[in-house]
């Protein structure tokens, strides 16, 4: 069944033209990603797409009464004061129900009402909505909050996931992601794989996390040079065609360029009356001529810096400990760095991850231990809260600030300008304000800004977030290469496996563990773990007497039969009177007194019964 249908639609702002004639639709269980550089116009297309922002061509439709539900990058959160409020006055069926119902109960003398909205609850599966929200908050990572906490106290992560599950609790037709990924632990994102991958699921999105694409997605949209390109697979699959195409079009524009030369001769030798068979080969030309001079546009970023030498001291921690309070972080970790290291930092959110390397760059102090660095380290510090640039400032003044003239390795030296260029900003754009570009524009800005001084120790906190897919792979060629020393932490499985030869595991309570392995490897071992101890807390919560019936004694007693089969008899009786209830309700007729009264007989009754059930249950294991 189609969702949406777009059908040529264009976007341009002023000269800068982001895509032309996009054309495709969504399907029912289609999970499609758009893929495109930083700036080509990404979250421009999901805004049009949403309803948010306008095509200047083109058409969208979505099918009649489709619900959809669209996660931006940064959600206004100012109609919702509290965590509480969030979820009490969002736009999805339970609170719609909820409120029906408490509506009706102000007026207790409206029977109808009352019985409406009884119905409503039932059918939407209202009674459970608190619980729904708690099991969401637990997955995030957030139930520890209370629910009158104010919303603008949030941190920018915690904002992320509060988005998330209020988006998730609108059960959408259609979902559509700007970056879900973002400020997620592992365990969020494998949580989000898992649901967004059910058959029922369709969802529209752009992300940067590759395993998270190519673990979801079906389909892939790509934009390059302003047309759309689709391809039906996965991530690997999109590669490989992509490779295929370029080397098809790059095949055909060498014809056109044969060609195009043998017309021009033919056109420099015909006389100027021509007759009606050339006159056609002249306008064949024309589409000759437009294919042979298109070029293959390959700008990407290149990556180069005048990196200096490491003497023999790099970076030594000596029994560093740091506490906020009672919560440690750091608890006695000592480490001596070497030449070409390449560490990854891993761990849950809020376990000290970036209070490390804060503690390394000198902008917080350890409460005991020591930190040396070496005379000849320059370090390259890209945080997550990035640089502050101002928005009428334009883009090559903002290089032109920390230097104008910038040093290469062997002697070289390139202008502002051209190390612009290098990091995809061409001339034109380079006089544009800071205020107009994207995202991930500011983050390539930012990460130019860091390698213009030339580190030797680069120290990167989630580099990845809101970089386009391409960058990342010129960013993870580049950090292989790099001769210096590397220190990073990032949720992105693929950087992560990619470049780090082994991690230090933030696992809570100030324990850091060395651990030499992949980051994959990492999480799967952490899930054994959490499984184990989990099996070990089970263990422990069994009362000695049950373990040593469930050893000595596979059947039941004489008056655990008698118990056995007493409470088949009330389980059967009990849910007679549920029924027998249940029907008094929708018969209709009943005084608001009564009716209320039969309300809480109701649930008074379900809970006997999955009381008495859990335990029938316990018992039929061993009958």
């Amino acid at each position: 069944m189609n969702l949406l249908s777009v059908e040529n639609i264009s976007k341009r702002y002023g000269e800068r033209v982001l895509f032309t004639d996009v054309t495709f639709g969504i399907d029912q269980g289609n999970k499609v990603a758009l893929v495109a550089k930083n700036g080509e116009g990404k979250t421009t297309l999901l805004d049009i797409v949403s309803g948010k922002a306008n095509s200047d061509t083109g058409s969208v439709v979505w099918r009649n009464d489709t619900r959809v539900a669209y996660l931006q990058q940064n959600e206004d959160f100012s109609a919702y004061k509290t965590i509480h409020k969030l979820f009490h006055n969002a736009n999805n069926k339970y609170v719609k129900a909820i409120k029906l119902y408490e509506a009706a109960m102000e007026n207790p003398h409206d029977k109808d009402g009352i019985e409406t909205a009884m119905e409503a609850m039932q059918q939407n599966d209202a009674w459970d909505y608190d619980a729904k929200v708690e099991q969401l908050l637990d997955v995030f990572k957030l139930a520890h909050l209370e629910k009158s906490h104010e919303i603008e106290n949030l941190s920018g992560g915690q904002k992320k996931r509060m988005s998330i599950i209020k988006m998730i609790l609108e059960e959408p037709d259609v979902f559509i992601l700007d970056e879900p990924t973002n400020h997620l632990d592992i365990s969020m994102i494998e949580w989000l794989e898992d649901y967004f991958s059910e058959e029922t699921v369709s969802l529209f999105m752009v992300t940067h996390d590759r395993y998270f694409l190519n673990r979801v997605c079906n389909q892939i949209i790509e934009i390059d040079q302003g047309a759309a390109y689709k391809y039906n697979g996965d991530y690997e699959y999109f590669l490989e065609k992509k490779a295929e195409r370029e080397e098809v079009l790059a095949s055909e524009i060498d014809k056109a360029k044969n060609l195009y030369r043998k017309e021009v001769e033919w056109i420099r030798r015909m006389p100027k009356a021509r007759g009606t068979k050339s006159k056609a080969r002249i306008s064949d030309f024309t589409g000759i001529e437009k294919k042979a001079k298109q070029r293959i546009k390959t700008d990407e970023l290149s990556l180069e810096i005048k990196s200096e030498r490491l003497g023999g001291k790099i970076l030594e921690l000596h029994h560093i400990k740091k506490s906020y309070g009672d919560l440690k972080i750091i608890n006695d970790f000592s480490y001596v760095f070497k030449k070409g290291e390449k560490v990854g930092i891993a761990g849950k959110n809020g376990v000290g991850k970036t209070t490390f390397l804060n503690l390394i760059m000198g902008l917080e102090q350890p409460d005991a231990g020591k930190i040396i660095t070496g005379e000849t380290v320059q370090f390259g510090y890209y945080s997550q809260t990035g640089i502050q640039l101002s928005e009428d400032k334009r883009i090559i003044d903002v290089v032109k600030d920390i230097a104008e003239i910038i040093p290469l390795a062997k002697g070289r030296k390139i202008t502002a300008s051209q190390l612009l260029e290098r990091f995809m900003f061409p001339p034109k754009q380079q006089y544009s304000y800071v205020s107009k570009l994207s995202g991930g524009e500011r983050k390539r800005l930012y990460l130019l800004t860091i390698l213009m001084g030339n580190p030797n120790f680069l120290i990167l906190d989630e580099p990845t977030n809101d970089l386009d897919i391409k960058t990342i792979a010129v960013l993870e060629d580049f950090l292989s290469e790099f001769t210096g020393c590397l220190l990073i932490v990032t949720h992105d499985r693929a950087f992560m496996d990619h470049l780090a030869d082994h991690i230090f595991h933030f696992k809570g309570d100030g324990v850091i563990k060395d651990f030499n392995d992949t980051f994959s490897q990492l999480i799967e071992e952490e899930k054994q773990e959490e499984l184990a101890a989990k099996k070990a807390i089970q263990k422990k919560t069994e009362k000695p007497a049950e373990v040593k019936q469930q050893v000595e004694q596979a059947k039941l007693t004489f008056e655990e039969r008698k118990e056995y089969n007493k409470l088949e008899k009330e389980i059967e009786k009990l849910e007679a009177q549920k029924e027998e209830i249940n029907a008094k309700l929708y018969a209709g007729g009943l005084e608001a007194e009564e009716l209320t009264k039969l309300s809480q007989q109701f649930a008074d009754t379900e809970k006997q019964i999955d009381t008495k059930t859990e335990r029938w249950l316990l018992l039929a294991e061993r009958a």
